[in-house]
């Protein structure tokens, strides 16, 4: 069972890595799965990601988001940051909210596929006081939605901006934008 989607998956090779059962082909996903919540979820794709890249088993690699919740911005724009570095693609396959949607800021058009289970979910950016109350962050909700690419600013636009509460871009309407995975 998946409880946070990030997972990575290989098209060729075995892994000498896999977490499980052995001597598991590539064709099985690789799962990053995780009790944990928020940033530690996100660290540990990270450290996942690293020992993947540099494994050099590697044949090919993609990031599956199946189900991600979103969390603290500056981890998911490192892990994307890799990700971008790697120049493997990523396949939204699940729920991608919150801070998971800056995929699309971070990683080239070119290499984002959808299937028919993505849903985005965006909202404006909060701050967290040292109580741990949110406040509104206009000014940081202008430089979030500028980070998106043209066609989904003119859709969060279309659908009443970034506000506290979420809109959702539904797989319909992302393959619009975003070519269906093969």
């Amino acid at each position: 069972m998946v409880t946070h989607g990030l997972e990575l998956s290989r098209a060729r090779q075995c892994s000498l890595w896999f977490i499980g059962a052995g001597d598991e082909c590539a064709t099985s996903p690789h799962l990053i799965s995780s009790h944990l919540s928020g940033s530690a979820v996100v660290l540990r794709a990270i450290i996942t990601l690293v020992l993947f890249l540099v494994s050099g088993a590697a044949a090919r690699a993609d990031l599956r988001i199946v189900s991600s919740p979103g969390g603290e911005v500056g981890s998911y724009l490192r892990l994307f940051a890799m990700v971008r570095q790697s120049g493997h693609r990523v396949i939204i396959d699940g729920p991608c909210l919150s801070a998971c949607t800056l995929v699309l800021s971070t990683i080239p058009q070119d290499r984002i596929c959808v299937t028919r289970r993505a849903i985005l979910g965006f909202h404006s950016a909060r701050r967290l006081d040292s109580q741990g109350r949110l406040y509104a962050a206009p000014s940081e909700t202008r430089i979030l939605t500028a980070t998106y690419p043209e066609p989904v600013r003119s859709w969060i636009e279309r659908n009443g901006g970034l506000t506290e509460n979420p809109i959702f871009l539904h797989s319909r309407q992302l393959t619009a934008l975003y070519p269906r995975c093969k």
